[in-house]
């Protein structure tokens, strides 16, 4: 039987979180303007369970199917953008574990997240990289691994109690990931991520100078869960699909709070002028059709999820490759409505809501620096090579210097 189906009630387990929304909403202006990271916020959702939404419920956690977790992740990018993003890593890594067969190591896992424990990003090498290349390394030694090498766009890591580290095996050449503890002398982080949006997401630079890694915490890259690739995508879309809710709010909520109009206006209260309502309703139709768009990409991956252990290769092959290229047709659609509509935003309100205090601006930044993830050019090329060759589409890529 299905994770989805034990899930619960979506209502119910949305209630649960809605008031610690609301909650990390009402300082997520402040914090974008004083660059303060959530660290509170995170605190928050640990004690709450958030970290535990994909955990079987006997087995201590939520429950929730992908569905319901992305929508749930929706509802807190409404609220700030930074955070699902920065739990990125985290989700990914409960679905790994998820993938794999039942064990003692992998309850430990879980129990760790129950505790409230989370886990960080460490793949992305930059520089004088050839492409292909994996600097970061580990090493056997006496007490099972050590780690040595740098990342950058470490997202979440600043956050996490530990971090998913792609890497290579000094021993034998294979590509691994590496779950390493932060909480060591041997991992430095640093808060150095310059970007113009999503700036409170933890993704700058990690280091790794001898860190110690537990013997059984060493992964065979190969081995990770099929769908991954859509997977980390989707948390991608629900943050956009959360920041177009709050571009819907705050338009809704600017427009019906203003009083100052202009001489050639078509009513005497902006909130009748119905040039001003045409353009909210614009917003909040696109914004509508990203989240149902994304949601309607969400059961695809849920199949995948249903299929994995299987043992039908010709199901779970068709079922991963519908993943991914529903992952990357709502990308397209998200990356464009989104962006489009924090920038129609201030069609709908006046030049005084530019002023940096009310950082309305954040909600392009934020959206075009999520949409530039996994370029939405290639995804818009792999769905149409599908469409009219039948190939599939990339599901593993890396990044470096070309030729």
């Amino acid at each position: 039987m299905s994770n989805a189906s034990l899930a619960p009630d979506y209502e119910t387990l949305a209630a649960r979180f809605r008031p610690l929304f609301a909650r990390i909403a009402e300082g997520a202006v402040e914090r974008e303007r004083e660059r303060q990271l959530p660290v509170e916020p995170i605190r928050w959702l640990k004690e709450a369970g958030f970290g535990t939404l994909r955990i079987p419920v006997a087995q201590g956690g939520l429950g929730a199917s992908l569905p319901q977790l992305f929508q749930l992740l929706t509802e807190l990018a409404e609220a700030d953008s930074n955070l699902p993003q920065a739990l990125r890593a985290h989700f990914a890594f409960v679905e790994d574990r998820l993938n794999q067969p039942d064990s003692d190591e992998r309850q430990r896992w879980f129990r760790r997240f129950i505790d409230g424990e989370l886990v960080g990003s460490g793949w992305t090498e930059i520089g004088n990289l050839k492409l292909g290349d994996v600097i970061t390394r580990v090493a056997p030694a006496e007490h099972g691994w050590t780690l040595n090498g740098h990342k950058f766009y470490s997202t979440g890591t600043l956050y996490a109690d530990w971090i998913d580290v792609y890497a290579q095996r000094d021993d034998n050449g294979r590509d691994v990931i590496a779950l390493v503890s932060t909480h060591q002398p041997g991992v430095i982080r640093e808060d150095d991520w310059d970007g113009f949006g999503q700036r409170l997401t933890g993704s700058g630079t990690t280091r790794f100078e001898q860190a110690r890694v537990e013997a059984a915490h060493v992964y065979d890259f190969s081995e990770r869960f099929r769908y991954q690739t859509a997977f980390y995508q989707h948390v991608l879309l629900s943050t956009l699909a959360g920041i177009g809710r709050a571009i819907t709010r705050d338009a809704a909520q600017g427009v019906a709070s203003r009083k100052r109009i202009y001489s050639h206006s078509n009513a005497r209260r902006v909130r009748e002028d119905v040039q001003v309502l045409h353009v909210v309703g614009q917003i909040s139709s696109w914004a509508y059709a990203v989240e149902a768009t994304v949601q309607q990409a969400t059961h695809a991956l849920q199949t995948a999820y249903d299929l994995h252990d299987s043992g039908n290769e010709t199901l779970i092959a068709k079922a991963n490759v519908q993943a991914e290229v529903d992952a990357a047709k709502a990308q397209v659609v998200a990356s464009e409505a989104i962006t489009r509509a924090a920038t129609e935003l201030f069609n709908a309100l006046g030049a005084s809501d530019t002023r940096t205090s009310k950082a309305l601006d954040r909600h392009w930044r934020n959206a075009r620096t999520v949409a530039s993830h996994n370029p939405v050019i290639y995804k818009a090329r792999n769905v149409g090579d599908w469409e009219v060759n039948g190939n599939e589409p990339t599901f593993i890529w890396q990044i470096g210097n070309g030729e």
